[in-house]
């Protein structure tokens, strides 16, 4: 894995939470939610953080079943990231994002803010703490694989 920069995408009906990683591909951050509107100016606004950021990739979460089977939102889910894809010219992949929004809350709730204050923080930024853990979760696994290949390589 050469190291650039990725976007992570959380996508819902309403919101597509977005996510960047470091120029190094170690970290990811929450960037922006955006709150759709028309396919037109989703696009667009994805355009515009392509044009800022420079990403080489995307990981787009799919909410999957228990049993590891598509759902009804992970359809929706892959034709949304399809489309972003054709639109962006950018490769994806796929990430299991079953927890990611739980995963978020959970993190506004140890960083001390009250019920209230989570709710109103969530409106503008649960989304894209969701598609920073789905980048993230793909960024580390990335890492745990070459440090295997590197561990192989040494034993040869």
């Amino acid at each position: 894995m050469s190291p650039s920069r990725s976007f992570g995408l959380d996508v819902g009906s309403k919101t597509i939470g977005v996510a960047v990683s470091d120029a190094l591909g170690w970290t990811a951050r929450p960037v922006k939610t955006i709150h759709r509107k028309s396919w037109a100016e989703d696009l667009a606004a994805l355009q515009a953080l392509k044009t800022e950021y420079n990403p080489q990739l995307l990981v787009v979460g799919l909410p999957m079943g228990s049993s590891g089977e598509m759902t009804e939102q992970a359809h929706f889910n892959r034709r949304a990231a399809e489309r972003i894809q054709q639109e962006l010219d950018l490769p994806v992949i796929y990430r299991d994002e079953s927890f990611s929004s739980e995963e978020a809350s959970e993190l506004l709730r140890e960083m001390g803010m009250g019920r209230k204050k989570r709710r109103q923080k969530q409106k503008h930024s649960l989304d894209e703490l969701a598609a920073a853990r789905i980048l993230q979760d793909y960024l580390d696994e990335q890492h745990r694989l070459q440090q295997v290949r590197n561990n192989q390589d040494l034993q040869e």
